[in-house]
């Protein structure tokens, strides 16, 4: 099977005993839904307006230059995009990991790039980290259910 084929499978959840047993399952497991459930509510969030009255001000002049229709626009069109993305966490974690990590490093630049979010960019940047991390475990449990153990293959 080809590295794509392999990341894009659908990755089952971890046995429940490796899930009590197993550190890497249970690190696994909080990451794949951390990573599914944060974009999701952050993407219903660009269009509910619930975290922040404004969600346009993180995006940078430059690419609201880019992007067709308003600041608002896109901001909705982020929205559906971290939508999608958790999704995909749920379904595939090794290939939703990467994607995520991906996005957070769009928006990284784009933050540094708007000014004054610095902050806001290292963040993301653990965020990121995490993303990495959940693809890289997400290696760990290949089209089966995990067993104590199986980690260490």
């Amino acid at each position: 099977m080809s590295t794509l084929a392999a990341a894009l499978r659908p990755s089952p959840i971890p046995a429940a005993s490796a899930l009590r047993d197993d550190p890497a399952a249970q690190a696994f497991m909080l990451l794949r839904i951390a990573f599914t459930v944060a974009p999701i509510l952050f993407g219903i969030d660009k269009f509910a307006g619930v975290l922040t009255d404004d969600w346009t001000r993180y995006l940078a002049p430059a690419f609201d230059d880019v992007v067709p229709g308003t600041a608002a626009d896109a901001m909705h069109i982020v929205g559906a995009v971290e939508i999608a993305a958790g999704l995909v966490v749920a379904l595939s974690p090794r290939f939703g990991g990467l994607l995520v990590a991906a996005w957070l490093g769009g928006i990284i630049v784009n933050l540094l790039i708007v000014g004054g979010y610095g902050d806001v960019a290292l963040r993301d940047f653990g965020l990121l980290l995490g993303a990495l991390t959940l693809a890289r475990l997400a290696g760990a449990f290949p089209g089966r259910a995990a067993t104590p153990g199986s980690a260490s293959r």
